[in-house]
Protein backbone atom coordinates (compact mmCIF):
# COMPACT_ATOMS: atom_id res chain seq x y z
CA UNK A 1 0.00 0.00 0.00
CA UNK A 2 1.05 3.46 -0.49
CA UNK A 3 2.60 5.25 2.60
CA UNK A 4 2.10 8.78 3.15
CA UNK A 5 4.53 11.27 3.83
CA UNK A 6 4.69 14.02 6.23
CA UNK A 7 3.61 16.32 3.53
CA UNK A 8 0.18 13.99 2.84
CA UNK A 9 -0.68 13.62 6.41
CA UNK A 10 -0.03 17.22 7.01
CA UNK A 11 -2.03 17.88 4.09
CA UNK A 12 -5.36 15.90 5.12
CA UNK A 13 -5.64 17.35 8.29
CA UNK A 14 -5.07 20.92 7.03
CA UNK A 15 -8.10 20.00 4.32
CA UNK A 16 -10.08 18.82 7.94
CA UNK A 17 -9.39 22.02 9.90
CA UNK A 18 -10.13 24.19 6.33
CA UNK A 19 -13.64 22.35 6.30
CA UNK A 20 -14.24 22.32 10.44
CA UNK A 21 -13.73 26.37 9.92
CA UNK A 22 -16.32 26.80 6.82
CA UNK A 23 -18.92 24.19 8.73
CA UNK A 24 -18.63 26.66 11.48
CA UNK A 25 -19.27 29.74 9.45
CA UNK A 26 -21.89 28.26 7.59
CA UNK A 27 -23.52 27.19 11.28
CA UNK A 28 -22.92 30.88 12.22
CA UNK A 29 -24.90 32.44 9.39
CA UNK A 30 -21.90 33.95 7.59
CA UNK A 31 -22.07 31.59 4.59
CA UNK A 32 -25.22 31.05 2.85
CA UNK A 33 -26.70 27.35 1.63
CA UNK A 34 -25.45 28.50 -1.29
CA UNK A 35 -21.77 29.22 -0.84
CA UNK A 36 -21.63 26.30 2.05
CA UNK A 37 -23.03 23.72 -0.33
CA UNK A 38 -19.69 23.55 -2.96
CA UNK A 39 -17.56 23.61 -0.10
CA UNK A 40 -19.40 20.17 1.67
CA UNK A 41 -19.56 18.68 -1.63
CA UNK A 42 -15.56 19.35 -2.13
CA UNK A 43 -15.42 17.13 1.06
CA UNK A 44 -17.81 14.67 0.18
CA UNK A 45 -20.86 15.56 2.20
CA UNK A 46 -23.87 15.35 0.22
CA UNK A 47 -27.50 16.02 1.49
CA UNK A 48 -29.73 12.91 0.68
CA UNK A 49 -33.50 12.08 1.16
CA UNK A 50 -33.29 11.64 4.66
CA UNK A 51 -29.83 13.30 5.50
CA UNK A 52 -26.56 13.73 4.95
CA UNK A 53 -24.31 11.12 3.05
CA UNK A 54 -20.32 11.23 3.38
CA UNK A 55 -18.66 9.51 0.51
CA UNK A 56 -15.08 8.18 1.81
CA UNK A 57 -12.29 8.03 -1.30
CA UNK A 58 -10.74 4.53 -1.02
CA UNK A 59 -7.88 5.37 -3.59
CA UNK A 60 -7.79 2.31 -6.24
CA UNK A 61 -9.62 0.61 -3.87
CA UNK A 62 -6.69 -0.02 -1.51
CA UNK A 63 -7.87 -0.02 2.87
CA UNK A 64 -5.50 -0.90 5.54
CA UNK A 65 -7.38 -2.85 8.26
CA UNK A 66 -6.22 0.09 10.39
CA UNK A 67 -8.41 2.14 8.14
CA UNK A 68 -11.51 -0.14 7.95
CA UNK A 69 -11.65 -0.09 11.46
CA UNK A 70 -11.82 3.81 11.78
CA UNK A 71 -14.66 2.98 9.34
CA UNK A 72 -16.58 0.80 12.02
CA UNK A 73 -15.86 2.97 14.36
CA UNK A 74 -17.34 5.88 12.43
CA UNK A 75 -20.27 3.79 11.56
CA UNK A 76 -20.66 2.84 15.24
CA UNK A 77 -20.37 6.22 16.94
CA UNK A 78 -21.67 8.35 14.27
CA UNK A 79 -24.19 6.87 11.57
CA UNK A 80 -26.71 7.04 14.05
CA UNK A 81 -30.03 5.37 13.63
CA UNK A 82 -32.49 7.08 10.94
CA UNK A 83 -36.63 8.21 12.08
CA UNK A 84 -37.37 4.07 12.62
CA UNK A 85 -38.69 2.39 9.62
CA UNK A 86 -36.26 -0.56 7.98
CA UNK A 87 -34.88 0.83 5.73
CA UNK A 88 -33.71 4.35 7.85
CA UNK A 89 -31.47 1.81 10.04
CA UNK A 90 -27.94 3.57 11.03
CA UNK A 91 -24.70 1.92 12.25
CA UNK A 92 -23.50 0.57 8.65
CA UNK A 93 -21.15 1.71 5.70
CA UNK A 94 -22.15 0.95 1.40
CA UNK A 95 -19.25 -0.29 -0.28
CA UNK A 96 -19.46 1.39 -4.16
CA UNK A 97 -18.80 0.38 -7.49
CA UNK A 98 -16.00 2.50 -7.69
CA UNK A 99 -14.57 1.64 -4.31
CA UNK A 100 -15.51 4.47 -1.71
CA UNK A 101 -17.35 3.79 1.18
CA UNK A 102 -20.55 5.71 1.99
CA UNK A 103 -22.30 6.96 4.67
CA UNK A 104 -25.80 8.02 5.11
CA UNK A 105 -27.08 8.63 9.00
CA UNK A 106 -24.27 10.83 9.93
CA UNK A 107 -25.41 14.46 11.30
CA UNK A 108 -23.91 17.21 9.73
CA UNK A 109 -22.71 19.38 12.71
CA UNK A 110 -20.71 16.67 13.42
CA UNK A 111 -19.19 16.25 10.32
CA UNK A 112 -16.13 18.10 11.19
CA UNK A 113 -15.55 15.55 13.63
CA UNK A 114 -15.90 12.54 11.46
CA UNK A 115 -13.67 14.92 9.27
CA UNK A 116 -10.72 14.76 12.39
CA UNK A 117 -11.35 10.97 12.62
CA UNK A 118 -10.60 10.36 9.34
CA UNK A 119 -7.65 12.20 8.75
CA UNK A 120 -6.23 10.26 11.77
CA UNK A 121 -5.77 7.31 9.23
CA UNK A 122 -4.78 9.47 6.03
CA UNK A 123 -8.66 9.34 4.82
CA UNK A 124 -10.47 11.55 3.60
CA UNK A 125 -13.82 12.52 1.13
CA UNK A 126 -11.89 14.86 -0.98
CA UNK A 127 -13.21 15.20 -4.42
CA UNK A 128 -15.70 12.34 -4.04
CA UNK A 129 -18.21 14.57 -5.45
CA UNK A 130 -18.58 17.81 -7.21
CA UNK A 131 -17.58 18.52 -10.75
CA UNK A 132 -14.18 17.30 -10.35
CA UNK A 133 -11.69 14.85 -11.56
CA UNK A 134 -13.01 11.89 -8.74
CA UNK A 135 -11.52 8.79 -7.02
CA UNK A 136 -9.33 6.81 -9.33
CA UNK A 137 -10.38 3.46 -9.73
CA UNK A 138 -8.67 -0.22 -10.84
CA UNK A 139 -8.44 -3.30 -10.60
CA UNK A 140 -9.25 -4.65 -7.31
CA UNK A 141 -6.54 -7.56 -8.21
CA UNK A 142 -3.67 -5.40 -9.07
CA UNK A 143 -0.02 -6.18 -7.86
CA UNK A 144 -1.34 -9.67 -7.70
CA UNK A 145 -2.79 -10.90 -10.41
CA UNK A 146 -1.38 -14.01 -12.90
CA UNK A 147 -2.63 -12.11 -15.60
CA UNK A 148 -0.54 -8.86 -14.98
CA UNK A 149 1.40 -6.86 -17.77
CA UNK A 150 2.02 -3.42 -15.16
CA UNK A 151 1.19 -3.11 -11.63
CA UNK A 152 -1.39 0.27 -12.14
CA UNK A 153 -1.57 1.09 -8.52
CA UNK A 154 2.05 3.65 -8.66
CA UNK A 155 0.42 5.49 -11.70
CA UNK A 156 -3.20 5.80 -10.03
CA UNK A 157 -1.09 7.04 -6.98
CA UNK A 158 0.53 9.44 -9.51
CA UNK A 159 -3.03 10.43 -10.87
CA UNK A 160 -4.31 10.92 -7.48
CA UNK A 161 -1.40 13.50 -6.57
CA UNK A 162 -1.89 15.65 -9.18
CA UNK A 163 -5.46 15.69 -9.75
CA UNK A 164 -6.47 16.39 -6.21
CA UNK A 165 -6.88 20.17 -6.03
CA UNK A 166 -5.90 20.63 -9.51
CA UNK A 167 -7.14 24.27 -9.77
CA UNK A 168 -7.84 24.54 -13.92
CA UNK A 169 -10.14 21.00 -12.91
CA UNK A 170 -12.18 21.81 -10.28
CA UNK A 171 -15.35 23.23 -11.72
CA UNK A 172 -15.47 20.83 -14.74
CA UNK A 173 -19.01 20.89 -16.75
CA UNK A 174 -19.39 17.89 -14.70
CA UNK A 175 -17.90 14.85 -12.88
CA UNK A 176 -15.27 13.48 -14.30
CA UNK A 177 -14.09 9.71 -13.74
CA UNK A 178 -10.81 7.89 -14.59
CA UNK A 179 -10.26 4.16 -14.26
CA UNK A 180 -6.74 2.24 -14.94
CA UNK A 181 -6.06 -1.32 -15.76
CA UNK A 182 -2.42 -3.37 -16.45
CA UNK A 183 -3.85 -7.00 -16.54
CA UNK A 184 -4.96 -8.78 -19.91
CA UNK A 185 -8.60 -8.93 -18.45
CA UNK A 186 -10.09 -5.87 -17.64
CA UNK A 187 -11.89 -5.83 -14.38
CA UNK A 188 -11.81 -2.13 -13.81
CA UNK A 189 -14.82 -1.22 -16.67
CA UNK A 190 -11.93 1.26 -18.46
CA UNK A 191 -14.59 1.71 -20.96
CA UNK A 192 -17.33 3.02 -19.01
CA UNK A 193 -15.55 5.81 -17.78
CA UNK A 194 -14.82 8.84 -19.18
CA UNK A 195 -11.27 8.42 -19.37
CA UNK A 196 -10.04 4.20 -19.49
CA UNK A 197 -6.49 3.63 -19.47
CA UNK A 198 -4.24 0.25 -20.17
CA UNK A 199 -1.10 -0.29 -19.52
CA UNK A 200 0.66 -2.10 -21.63
CA UNK A 201 4.24 -2.81 -23.04
CA UNK A 202 6.12 -1.46 -26.27
CA UNK A 203 7.81 -3.75 -28.39
CA UNK A 204 11.41 -2.99 -26.26
CA UNK A 205 9.49 -3.32 -23.26
CA UNK A 206 8.56 0.03 -22.52
CA UNK A 207 5.55 0.87 -20.59
CA UNK A 208 2.68 3.08 -22.26
CA UNK A 209 -0.84 4.13 -22.21
CA UNK A 210 -3.23 3.08 -24.35
CA UNK A 211 -6.36 6.26 -23.99
CA UNK A 212 -9.92 5.62 -24.11
CA UNK A 213 -12.03 8.57 -23.65
CA UNK A 214 -15.85 9.54 -23.73
CA UNK A 215 -17.48 6.50 -21.35
CA UNK A 216 -20.10 6.57 -19.10
CA UNK A 217 -23.81 5.15 -18.59
CA UNK A 218 -26.55 7.35 -17.45
CA UNK A 219 -29.25 8.93 -19.91
CA UNK A 220 -27.11 7.99 -22.95
CA UNK A 221 -25.19 5.09 -22.16
CA UNK A 222 -21.91 5.17 -24.74
CA UNK A 223 -18.75 2.80 -24.75
CA UNK A 224 -15.05 4.98 -24.76
CA UNK A 225 -13.06 5.60 -27.89
CA UNK A 226 -9.73 4.96 -27.85
CA UNK A 227 -8.12 8.08 -28.78
CA UNK A 228 -4.13 6.97 -28.70
CA UNK A 229 -2.82 3.54 -28.76
CA UNK A 230 0.21 4.22 -26.67
CA UNK A 231 1.16 6.97 -25.16
CA UNK A 232 4.38 6.66 -23.33
CA UNK A 233 3.80 6.86 -19.07
CA UNK A 234 6.37 9.81 -18.79
CA UNK A 235 3.73 11.82 -20.56
CA UNK A 236 -0.09 10.08 -19.80
CA UNK A 237 -0.15 13.54 -17.19
CA UNK A 238 0.50 16.17 -19.94
CA UNK A 239 -2.05 13.74 -22.23
CA UNK A 240 -4.57 13.89 -19.76
CA UNK A 241 -4.64 17.81 -19.12
CA UNK A 242 -5.18 18.17 -23.19
CA UNK A 243 -8.10 15.96 -22.83
CA UNK A 244 -8.93 17.52 -19.74
CA UNK A 245 -8.46 21.20 -21.29
CA UNK A 246 -10.38 20.42 -24.37
CA UNK A 247 -12.99 19.25 -21.91
CA UNK A 248 -13.49 22.12 -19.91
CA UNK A 249 -13.51 24.27 -22.97
CA UNK A 250 -16.05 22.66 -25.31
CA UNK A 251 -18.30 20.75 -22.45
CA UNK A 252 -21.43 22.23 -21.93
CA UNK A 253 -22.57 23.57 -19.33
CA UNK A 254 -26.22 24.28 -20.28
CA UNK A 255 -27.83 21.35 -19.51
CA UNK A 256 -26.90 18.89 -17.40
CA UNK A 257 -27.82 16.04 -18.90
CA UNK A 258 -25.95 16.93 -21.76
CA UNK A 259 -22.59 18.25 -20.01
CA UNK A 260 -20.77 15.01 -19.80
CA UNK A 261 -17.47 14.51 -21.92
CA UNK A 262 -19.06 11.23 -23.63
CA UNK A 263 -21.34 13.89 -25.43
CA UNK A 264 -18.95 15.93 -26.47
CA UNK A 265 -16.46 13.15 -27.90
CA UNK A 266 -20.04 11.68 -29.84
CA UNK A 267 -20.65 15.50 -31.03
CA UNK A 268 -17.39 15.94 -32.20
CA UNK A 269 -15.98 12.50 -33.34
CA UNK A 270 -12.63 13.04 -35.00
CA UNK A 271 -12.65 16.57 -34.22
CA UNK A 272 -12.12 16.40 -30.59
CA UNK A 273 -9.15 13.91 -31.11
CA UNK A 274 -7.49 15.98 -33.21
CA UNK A 275 -8.06 18.76 -30.73
CA UNK A 276 -6.67 17.08 -27.91
CA UNK A 277 -3.44 15.65 -30.11
CA UNK A 278 -3.10 19.63 -31.39
CA UNK A 279 -3.42 20.45 -27.53
CA UNK A 280 -1.06 17.34 -26.16
CA UNK A 281 1.77 19.11 -28.94
CA UNK A 282 1.32 22.49 -27.70
CA UNK A 283 1.74 21.38 -24.02
CA UNK A 284 4.89 19.36 -25.05
CA UNK A 285 6.05 22.66 -26.90
CA UNK A 286 5.76 24.82 -23.97
CA UNK A 287 8.07 22.20 -21.72
CA UNK A 288 5.19 21.03 -19.46
CA UNK A 289 6.50 18.87 -17.23
CA UNK A 290 6.40 14.95 -17.83
CA UNK A 291 6.81 12.35 -15.15
CA UNK A 292 10.67 12.15 -13.38
CA UNK A 293 11.80 8.74 -13.29
CA UNK A 294 12.46 9.28 -9.33
CA UNK A 295 9.35 10.45 -8.85
CA UNK A 296 7.82 7.18 -10.33
CA UNK A 297 10.30 4.93 -7.98
CA UNK A 298 9.41 6.61 -5.15
CA UNK A 299 5.93 6.47 -5.57
CA UNK A 300 6.17 2.53 -6.96
CA UNK A 301 8.63 1.54 -3.71
CA UNK A 302 5.20 1.34 -1.83
CA UNK A 303 3.91 -1.05 -4.09
CA UNK A 304 6.49 -4.24 -3.70
CA UNK A 305 6.23 -7.19 -2.32
CA UNK A 306 5.15 -6.79 1.71
CA UNK A 307 8.31 -7.50 3.75
CA UNK A 308 6.48 -9.70 5.94
CA UNK A 309 5.68 -11.85 2.98
CA UNK A 310 6.94 -15.58 3.52
CA UNK A 311 7.34 -18.50 1.06
CA UNK A 312 4.18 -20.43 1.91
CA UNK A 313 3.28 -24.06 1.08
CA UNK A 314 2.21 -24.53 -2.19
CA UNK A 315 0.65 -27.70 -2.19
CA UNK A 316 -3.15 -27.63 -1.97
CA UNK A 317 -4.61 -27.75 1.45
CA UNK A 318 -7.72 -30.50 1.58
CA UNK A 319 -8.85 -31.59 4.74
CA UNK A 320 -11.10 -34.58 4.34
CA UNK A 321 -13.26 -32.94 7.01
CA UNK A 322 -14.12 -30.15 5.52
CA UNK A 323 -17.54 -30.28 3.91
CA UNK A 324 -18.63 -29.90 0.17
CA UNK A 325 -19.53 -25.99 1.43
CA UNK A 326 -15.51 -25.86 1.20
CA UNK A 327 -15.09 -26.65 -2.09
CA UNK A 328 -17.78 -24.08 -3.49
CA UNK A 329 -15.67 -21.56 -1.40
CA UNK A 330 -12.80 -22.46 -3.32
CA UNK A 331 -14.05 -22.61 -6.71
CA UNK A 332 -15.94 -19.30 -5.85
CA UNK A 333 -14.17 -16.88 -3.65
CA UNK A 334 -10.75 -18.11 -3.99
CA UNK A 335 -8.51 -16.48 -6.85
CA UNK A 336 -5.08 -16.91 -8.16
CA UNK A 337 -2.13 -15.52 -7.27
CA UNK A 338 1.47 -13.83 -9.23
CA UNK A 339 2.95 -14.98 -5.94
CA UNK A 340 3.75 -19.18 -5.50
CA UNK A 341 1.65 -20.33 -2.36
CA UNK A 342 -0.49 -17.52 -1.70
CA UNK A 343 -4.14 -16.82 -3.03
CA UNK A 344 -6.68 -13.60 -3.09
CA UNK A 345 -10.17 -14.20 -1.42
CA UNK A 346 -12.96 -12.37 -1.82
CA UNK A 347 -15.23 -11.98 1.77
CA UNK A 348 -18.95 -11.54 -0.02
CA UNK A 349 -20.97 -8.59 0.71
CA UNK A 350 -24.04 -10.34 -0.82
CA UNK A 351 -26.02 -12.14 1.96
CA UNK A 352 -29.36 -12.37 3.64
CA UNK A 353 -30.85 -9.79 4.83
CA UNK A 354 -28.59 -6.53 4.29
CA UNK A 355 -27.81 -4.87 0.82
CA UNK A 356 -25.30 -5.35 -1.35
CA UNK A 357 -22.00 -3.85 -0.11
CA UNK A 358 -23.46 -3.25 3.23
CA UNK A 359 -21.35 -3.77 5.74
CA UNK A 360 -22.05 -3.01 10.14
CA UNK A 361 -19.78 -1.93 11.91
CA UNK A 362 -19.34 -4.85 13.72
CA UNK A 363 -19.18 -6.37 9.69
CA UNK A 364 -16.09 -4.02 9.59
CA UNK A 365 -13.89 -5.16 12.35
CA UNK A 366 -15.00 -8.53 11.85
CA UNK A 367 -13.26 -8.08 8.08
CA UNK A 368 -10.05 -5.84 9.74
CA UNK A 369 -9.51 -8.85 12.30
CA UNK A 370 -9.44 -11.45 9.36
CA UNK A 371 -7.56 -8.97 7.41
CA UNK A 372 -4.62 -8.54 10.14
CA UNK A 373 -4.89 -12.42 10.76
CA UNK A 374 -4.87 -13.38 7.02
CA UNK A 375 -3.77 -11.03 4.77
CA UNK A 376 -0.97 -8.37 6.42
CA UNK A 377 -4.02 -6.14 7.32
CA UNK A 378 -4.65 -5.15 3.48
CA UNK A 379 -7.68 -5.34 2.20
CA UNK A 380 -9.17 -4.20 -1.43
CA UNK A 381 -12.61 -2.95 -2.10
CA UNK A 382 -14.06 -4.31 -5.64
CA UNK A 383 -16.39 -2.98 -8.43
CA UNK A 384 -18.98 -5.45 -7.22
CA UNK A 385 -18.94 -4.52 -3.97
CA UNK A 386 -16.95 -6.86 -1.97
CA UNK A 387 -14.22 -6.62 -0.26
CA UNK A 388 -10.70 -8.64 -0.94
CA UNK A 389 -8.15 -10.27 1.23
CA UNK A 390 -4.93 -10.01 -1.23
CA UNK A 391 -2.24 -11.95 0.39
CA UNK A 392 -3.69 -15.04 1.87
CA UNK A 393 -1.65 -18.34 2.57
CA UNK A 394 -2.63 -21.38 0.38
CA UNK A 395 -2.05 -23.25 3.52
CA UNK A 396 -3.99 -21.09 5.69
CA UNK A 397 -7.22 -21.75 3.49
CA UNK A 398 -9.26 -23.89 5.56
CA UNK A 399 -8.76 -21.27 8.63
CA UNK A 400 -9.75 -18.49 6.67
CA UNK A 401 -12.86 -20.35 5.71
CA UNK A 402 -13.99 -21.32 9.38
CA UNK A 403 -13.31 -17.82 10.31
CA UNK A 404 -14.90 -15.93 7.59
CA UNK A 405 -17.90 -18.55 7.80
CA UNK A 406 -18.36 -17.31 10.89
CA UNK A 407 -18.66 -13.99 10.32
CA UNK A 408 -20.72 -13.88 7.66
CA UNK A 409 -18.34 -13.09 4.82
CA UNK A 410 -17.76 -17.48 3.06
CA UNK A 411 -21.10 -17.23 0.81
CA UNK A 412 -19.76 -19.03 -1.74
CA UNK A 413 -21.20 -17.08 -4.62
CA UNK A 414 -18.84 -14.77 -6.30
CA UNK A 415 -19.77 -13.85 -9.72
CA UNK A 416 -23.12 -16.01 -9.59
CA UNK A 417 -26.72 -14.30 -9.48
CA UNK A 418 -26.45 -13.20 -5.92
CA UNK A 419 -23.17 -11.72 -6.24
CA UNK A 420 -25.39 -8.53 -7.78
CA UNK A 421 -24.40 -4.82 -7.63
CA UNK A 422 -27.09 -2.54 -6.37
CA UNK A 423 -26.90 1.44 -5.65
CA UNK A 424 -29.02 2.38 -2.39
CA UNK A 425 -31.87 3.65 -4.43
CA UNK A 426 -35.05 5.08 -3.22
CA UNK A 427 -34.52 4.44 0.56
CA UNK A 428 -31.80 6.87 0.90
CA UNK A 429 -30.77 8.53 -2.41
CA UNK A 430 -32.95 11.83 -3.24
CA UNK A 431 -31.95 11.13 -6.95
CA UNK A 432 -33.87 8.06 -6.89
CA UNK A 433 -36.44 7.17 -8.88
CA UNK A 434 -37.58 3.95 -7.27
CA UNK A 435 -36.05 1.76 -4.56
CA UNK A 436 -33.28 -0.90 -5.13
CA UNK A 437 -32.76 -2.70 -1.98
CA UNK A 438 -36.28 -4.55 -1.76
CA UNK A 439 -35.83 -5.59 -5.80
CA UNK A 440 -32.70 -6.84 -4.86
CA UNK A 441 -33.92 -8.71 -1.49
CA UNK A 442 -36.83 -10.82 -3.37
CA UNK A 443 -34.76 -11.37 -5.73
CA UNK A 444 -32.00 -12.89 -3.24
CA UNK A 445 -34.46 -14.67 -1.47
CA UNK A 446 -36.46 -16.47 -4.91
CA UNK A 447 -32.47 -17.77 -5.62
CA UNK A 448 -31.33 -18.72 -2.25
CA UNK A 449 -30.96 -21.98 -3.79
CA UNK A 450 -26.66 -22.10 -4.39
CA UNK A 451 -27.73 -25.41 -6.94
CA UNK A 452 -29.95 -23.34 -8.75
CA UNK A 453 -27.27 -20.61 -8.51
CA UNK A 454 -24.75 -22.81 -10.06
CA UNK A 455 -26.87 -24.44 -12.61
CA UNK A 456 -27.08 -20.76 -13.89
CA UNK A 457 -23.49 -20.02 -13.93
CA UNK A 458 -21.75 -16.79 -14.25
CA UNK A 459 -23.56 -14.11 -14.83
CA UNK A 460 -24.02 -10.33 -13.58
CA UNK A 461 -27.22 -8.76 -12.26
CA UNK A 462 -27.30 -4.83 -11.86
CA UNK A 463 -29.94 -3.05 -10.24
CA UNK A 464 -29.98 1.06 -10.20
CA UNK A 465 -32.52 2.89 -8.87
CA UNK A 466 -32.39 5.90 -11.54
CA UNK A 467 -30.77 6.72 -14.56
CA UNK A 468 -27.57 7.97 -13.21
CA UNK A 469 -26.92 4.49 -12.89
CA UNK A 470 -24.68 4.06 -9.78
CA UNK A 471 -25.82 0.67 -9.85
CA UNK A 472 -24.17 0.05 -13.40
CA UNK A 473 -27.68 -1.95 -14.95
CA UNK A 474 -26.05 -0.71 -18.41
CA UNK A 475 -23.41 -2.94 -18.25
CA UNK A 476 -25.19 -5.78 -16.24
CA UNK A 477 -25.67 -9.35 -18.21
CA UNK A 478 -29.28 -8.62 -16.62
CA UNK A 479 -29.95 -5.03 -15.82
CA UNK A 480 -32.95 -3.54 -14.03
CA UNK A 481 -33.54 0.04 -13.68
CA UNK A 482 -36.01 1.94 -11.51
CA UNK A 483 -38.05 4.20 -13.54
CA UNK A 484 -40.99 7.01 -12.23
CA UNK A 485 -44.48 6.03 -13.64
CA UNK A 486 -46.96 8.76 -12.20
CA UNK A 487 -45.49 8.35 -8.83
CA UNK A 488 -45.28 4.59 -8.93
CA UNK A 489 -42.07 2.70 -8.82
CA UNK A 490 -41.59 0.68 -11.62
CA UNK A 491 -38.49 -1.13 -13.75
CA UNK A 492 -37.05 -1.63 -16.76
CA UNK A 493 -35.10 -5.08 -17.54
CA UNK A 494 -32.12 -5.26 -20.00
CA UNK A 495 -30.18 -8.30 -21.03
CA UNK A 496 -26.85 -8.87 -22.77
CA UNK A 497 -24.46 -5.91 -21.53
CA UNK A 498 -21.25 -6.27 -20.35
CA UNK A 499 -18.07 -4.17 -18.38
CA UNK A 500 -15.74 -5.21 -20.80
CA UNK A 501 -14.35 -8.55 -18.62
CA UNK A 502 -13.40 -11.77 -20.31
CA UNK A 503 -16.63 -12.90 -18.38
CA UNK A 504 -19.09 -10.60 -20.82
CA UNK A 505 -16.41 -10.14 -24.30
CA UNK A 506 -16.18 -6.74 -25.12
CA UNK A 507 -18.15 -3.51 -23.03
CA UNK A 508 -21.67 -3.59 -24.29
CA UNK A 509 -24.89 -1.87 -22.91
CA UNK A 510 -27.93 -4.22 -22.88
CA UNK A 511 -30.81 -4.42 -24.73
CA UNK A 512 -34.12 -3.26 -22.86
CA UNK A 513 -36.50 -6.56 -23.09
CA UNK A 514 -40.48 -4.86 -23.60
CA UNK A 515 -41.50 -2.11 -21.07
CA UNK A 516 -41.30 -2.01 -17.53
CA UNK A 517 -42.61 -4.04 -14.66
CA UNK A 518 -44.00 -3.25 -11.63
CA UNK A 519 -41.52 -4.26 -8.21
CA UNK A 520 -43.72 -7.62 -7.64
CA UNK A 521 -43.71 -8.71 -11.47
CA UNK A 522 -39.62 -8.69 -11.37
CA UNK A 523 -38.54 -11.72 -9.77
CA UNK A 524 -40.89 -13.69 -12.04
CA UNK A 525 -40.19 -11.86 -14.85
CA UNK A 526 -36.30 -12.58 -13.82
CA UNK A 527 -37.32 -16.36 -13.55
CA UNK A 528 -38.54 -16.44 -16.90
CA UNK A 529 -35.65 -15.18 -18.47
CA UNK A 530 -33.61 -17.49 -16.87
CA UNK A 531 -35.48 -20.09 -18.06
CA UNK A 532 -35.54 -19.33 -21.08
CA UNK A 533 -31.47 -19.47 -20.65
CA UNK A 534 -31.44 -22.94 -19.40
CA UNK A 535 -34.28 -24.27 -21.95
CA UNK A 536 -32.01 -23.30 -24.47
CA UNK A 537 -27.91 -22.81 -23.87
CA UNK A 538 -25.72 -24.81 -25.64
CA UNK A 539 -23.23 -26.83 -23.70
CA UNK A 540 -21.43 -24.85 -21.46
CA UNK A 541 -22.61 -21.40 -23.48
CA UNK A 542 -22.70 -18.31 -20.61
CA UNK A 543 -25.43 -16.74 -19.87
CA UNK A 544 -24.86 -13.48 -21.70
CA UNK A 545 -23.64 -15.03 -24.97
CA UNK A 546 -27.08 -16.90 -24.93
CA UNK A 547 -28.47 -14.05 -24.72
CA UNK A 548 -26.42 -12.43 -27.76
CA UNK A 549 -27.24 -15.65 -29.51
CA UNK A 550 -31.17 -15.44 -29.05
CA UNK A 551 -31.38 -11.38 -28.53
CA UNK A 552 -33.74 -9.26 -26.81
CA UNK A 553 -37.20 -9.88 -28.22
CA UNK A 554 -36.81 -13.75 -27.67
CA UNK A 555 -36.15 -12.39 -23.83
CA UNK A 556 -39.15 -9.68 -24.22
CA UNK A 557 -41.56 -12.89 -25.49
CA UNK A 558 -40.82 -14.37 -22.32
CA UNK A 559 -40.79 -11.62 -19.62
CA UNK A 560 -44.12 -10.75 -21.37
CA UNK A 561 -45.68 -13.81 -21.03
CA UNK A 562 -44.52 -13.73 -16.85
CA UNK A 563 -45.63 -10.41 -16.51
CA UNK A 564 -49.33 -12.06 -17.85
CA UNK A 565 -49.02 -15.16 -15.31
CA UNK A 566 -48.29 -12.56 -12.67
CA UNK A 567 -51.30 -10.39 -13.20
CA UNK A 568 -53.37 -13.78 -13.89
CA UNK A 569 -52.67 -14.87 -10.37
CA UNK A 570 -52.99 -11.42 -8.68
CA UNK A 571 -56.86 -11.80 -10.14
CA UNK A 572 -57.98 -14.94 -8.73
Amino acid sequence: MYRPTDFDRAFVHARARQFRDQLQRWQQGELSEDHFRPLRLQNGWYVQRHAPMLRVAVPYGELSSRQLRMLARIAREYDLQGAGTPQQRGGFGHFTTRQNLQFNWIALDRAADVMDLLAEVDMHGIQTSGNCIRNITTDAFAGIAPDEVVDPRPYCEILRQWSTLHPEFAFLPRKFKIAVTGAREDRAAIAWHDIGLQLKRGDRGDVGFGVLVGGGMGRTPVIATEIASFVPWTQILVFIEAIVRVYNLHGRRDNAYKARIKILVKAEGQRFIDDVQREFAQLVADGAPVIPQAELDRVAASFVLPAALKDADTRETLREDLPAAYLRWLERNVHAHRVAGYRAVTLSLKRTGLPPGDATAEQMEGAAALAERFSLGELRVTHEQNLVLPWVRQDALPSLWEAARAGGFATPNIGLLTDMIACPGGDLCALANARSIPVAAAIHERFADLDEQYDIGDITLNISGCINSCGHHHSGHIGILGVDKDGSEWYQVTVGGSDGSIRGGSAVAGKVIGPSFAADEVPDVLEAVLDLYRRERHDGERFVDAARRLGAPAFRAAADLARRSTAAVLAQ
